[in-house]
């Protein structure tokens, strides 16, 4: 997966917009205002592309354990979010892919029923 096919994923959700609310290297994905993706821009650049995702604590760990591109959210709450690294080649795009459904769903599902009605 590269920078433009991540992308272009997160944006295809539903009321997903995308923000640089730190500096203008952070690359951050919100749904209806919430944070499920962010990643460096410089990184990809560097080959060392990652990819900050909201996960279940429970699945963290799990996922931790089975996959070494998998580690604790780099600058983020270390239970709840995970950093996947993509250069490693360890991981498929399905995958990948998986893991943003899910953060994005985590985040959906957190909201009050009045938006999670309006997407």
């Amino acid at each position: 997966m590269n920078i433009e096919q991540y992308r272009d994923y997160c944006l295809s959700k539903k009321a997903v917009t995308e923000h640089f609310p730190f500096d203008d290297d952070t690359l951050v994905f919100k749904v209806l205002g919430k944070m499920f993706a962010l990643s460096s821009l410089k990184r990809w650049e560097n080959g060392e592309a990652f990819i900050n995702l909201k996960c279940d604590p429970d699945d963290a760990q799990e996922l931790r354990s089975k996959y070494d591109s998998i580690k604790p959210g780099y600058h983020m709450h270390k239970r709840l979010w995970n950093s996947v690294y993509i250069q490693t080649g360890e991981l498929s795009p399905k995958l990948i892919m998986e893991l943003i459904d899910h953060s994005y769903n985590l985040v959906v599902n957190g909201l009050p029923k009045k938006l999670r009605d309006s997407i």
